[in-house]
């Protein structure tokens, strides 16, 4: 493992230990070279997956991706972060044992969909707007319509809005 303070590749493992639900192994580094100590995560992966992109392009797929654009998602929301990392670990899983080893950037963006949706339902409407690209309001109630569990919104977006009363 190459350290990441001066890019040495002489390291040694000082501490192993299971996380809490054993899918991923912590391990405690130091470098030999410069004494710089650092941690890394060890998990399972079950085949190499390919991102298909909407423009054909083909990409390895990135779990850091994934982390980030949920952390996105979720930014103050009161969700922990041990259920973000399992809800990635499961979304990852799901990936793998799919059993293709090229996926579409879409299948991928309605499987994190379906896990947000059963998480936090405000992080649920950020993903998918910038997943399906909402450009106007409509785009809105229609998601929020999906989560109401109808596919029509109930209410008038517009009829709901109360103005705002401006200080003097």
């Amino acid at each position: 493992m190459r350290c990441p303070n001066c890019n040495s590749l002489d390291t040694q493992v000082k501490d192993s230990r299971p996380t809490e639900d054993s899918a991923v192994i912590r391990r405690r580094r130091v470098c030999v070279a410069c004494n710089f100590r650092f941690t890394t995560f060890e998990r399972v992966q079950l085949r190499e997956l390919t991102v298909i992109k909407r423009n054909g392009r083909r990409v390895p797929f990135d779990r850091d991706k994934l982390v980030r654009s949920l952390q996105i998602s979720l930014r103050k929301r009161p969700v922990d972060p041990e259920r973000v990392e399992t809800m990635v670990s499961a979304i990852v899983r799901e990936l793998e044992s799919g059993g293709e080893a090229e996926i579409s950037s879409e299948t991928i963006g309605e499987i994190v969909m379906e896990h947000l949706r059963h998480v936090d339902d405000v992080a649920y409407v950020r993903f998918a707007s910038v997943y399906r690209n909402f450009r106007e309001a409509k785009d809105f109630e229609a998601v929020l319509g999906e989560l109401s569990g109808d596919d029509e919104p109930k209410g008038d977006l517009k009829s709901d809005l109360k103005p705002i009363p401006l200080r003097k």
